[in-house]
């Protein structure tokens, strides 16, 4: 497992904000143990930024919450930035980067699970990428459905997991990933 990559996706302080909604477990401890350990193994890191486009987005560029959050924003081999919701949609190209540094696999963790993070992770198994999806250390808000119906976070996530697993990506946990 020495190259494959771990993939911050969105973890800012624009998540923070009470605005999104009532929110799933808190994933950041789960994140920053991933940092830790990846970056002492010498393992290659990717952070990726949303910079949202959308008008007075507390992620759009400039605004506080557009920052990466504390102690995810230090060392890293590449920053991906994106405004739409898959990693492999944003600049410099993340494929290709990949490829070029002969990495074999991706580990996506990060802010949402069932948007920026499942895309991300669908996107790069489409493209034949080896992609652990780090369930717990992904997090999400309780979102309304078009028929008036509040799913909540842990309903997300679980969806989230069972559309993912076997098909784009290995549903795995932090303590697995850790060899815990």
């Amino acid at each position: 497992m020495d190259r494959t990559a771990l993939v911050v996706v969105d973890v800012q302080r624009g998540f923070e904000d009470p605005s999104w909604g009532a929110r799933g477990p808190d994933h950041l401890g789960h994140v920053l143990a991933l940092l830790d350990a990846w970056r002492a193994a010498g393992r290659p890191v990717v952070l990726v930024r949303h910079d949202s486009t959308t008008p007075g987005s507390p992620l759009a560029p400039g605004q506080p919450g557009n920052d990466l959050v504390d102690g995810v924003d230090g060392p890293h081999d590449l920053l991906v930035v994106k405004s739409v919701n898959s990693a492999f949609h944003g600049e410099p190209d993340l494929d290709a980067w990949l490829r070029a540094e002969a990495v074999d696999g991706v580990v996506v963790c990060g802010t949402t699970t069932n948007h920026c993070c499942e895309t991300t992770a669908r996107v790069g198994g489409n493209l034949g990428h080896r992609v652990l999806f780090a369930l717990d250390a992904t997090s999400t808000f309780d979102r309304t459905g078009p028929d008036g119906t509040v799913l909540t976070a842990a309903e997300l996530m679980r969806a989230t997991a069972t559309n993912l697993h076997g098909e784009f990506a290995t549903v795995v946990t932090t303590a697995q990933l850790l060899g815990r």
